[in-house]
This record gives structure tokens, C-alpha cells and sequence, in this order.
């Protein structure tokens, strides 16, 4: 269990920060890049924080279901099924809500409006993943 607990912590910190970064730098440079550039540079930022982030969202998923699992009996106040449903709610955000920003950036180029809307709804994702780093933190 400790070997299992510490997995989540170490993946759910890099993910928190990653998050942080993407929502203090990434997504506000978006509306820096020029309207003839925007096309190529978003195509280029979305395949590649999808390489990066794809594969640690499926580890982090099976990780944080193992733990929920494995930890019923063992960790205090739930907290294994609390930082499962922070996954899960990182999950639904990423697939209903960025990911649709992104399609429409993809699809119509540079819009300031849909570049705002990505970068507030963000928050959702990066205040749910400081959230279960706080959870797993705290059942260390």
C-alpha cells in the first residue's frame, strides 16, 4: 500500500504541475500568438501535450482505481475513493469541456472568446488536481 500510495502522489504531482503551468502560461500565451501563426502553433501544442499528458492520464486513472480499491480498508475518511472521483472529475472536464475549446481553436483558428473560455474553464481541471494532491498528501 505505501509503494502504491506514493505511485499516486509522485504522478498526481507532476500532473499538478503541469496543470498549473498549461493554466498560467500555456493557455494565456494562446491569445499572444499572431492570427497567421495560431493554426500551426495550436496543432503543434495539442499533439504534443497529448503525447505528454495522454499516457499520464490513463496511468494516473488505473492508479487512482487500484488505490481506491486497495485502500478502502486501510485509508483514512475515503480518501482513496475522494482522490478516484477528483480523477474521474479531471476526466469529465478534460473531455467535455477543453477538449470541445480545442476543436473549435482547431477548426476556426484564432478566437479570442474561445481562448478565454479554455483558460477559465481550466481551473475546474487545475483546481481538482491540487485537490487530490492535497488528498493523497494528507493520507500519506
Amino acid at each position: 500500500m505505501p509503494r502504491l500510495l506514493l505511485a499516486n502522489l509522485v504522478l498526481c504531482a507532476v500532473l499538478t504541475g503541469l496543470i498549473w503551468t498549461v493554466q498560467l502560461v500555456h493557455y494565456p500565451g494562446l491569445a499572444l500568438v499572431g492570427k497567421a501563426e495560431f493554426a500551426r502553433y495550436h496543432a503543434a501544442h495539442t499533439a504534443r501535450m497529448g503525447a505528454l499528458v495522454g499516457p499520464l492520464m490513463v496511468l494516473e486513472l488505473l492508479l487512482a482505481g487500484w488505490l481506491a480499491w486497495a485502500g478502502r480498508t486501510v485509508l483514512p475518511h475515503g480518501a482513496g475513493w475522494w482522490s478516484l472521483a477528483l480523477v474521474g472529475a479531471v476526466w469529465a472536464a478534460t473531455f467535455f469541456i477543453s477538449v470541445p475549446f480545442h476543436n473549435r481553436l482547431a477548426a476556426g483558428g484564432y478566437d479570442y472568446v474561445v481562448i478565454d473560455g479554455l483558460t477559465r474553464t481550466n481551473w475546474l481541471r487545475t483546481v481538482a488536481w491540487t485537490l487530490r494532491l492535497a488528498v493523497l498528501v494528507a493520507a500519506m
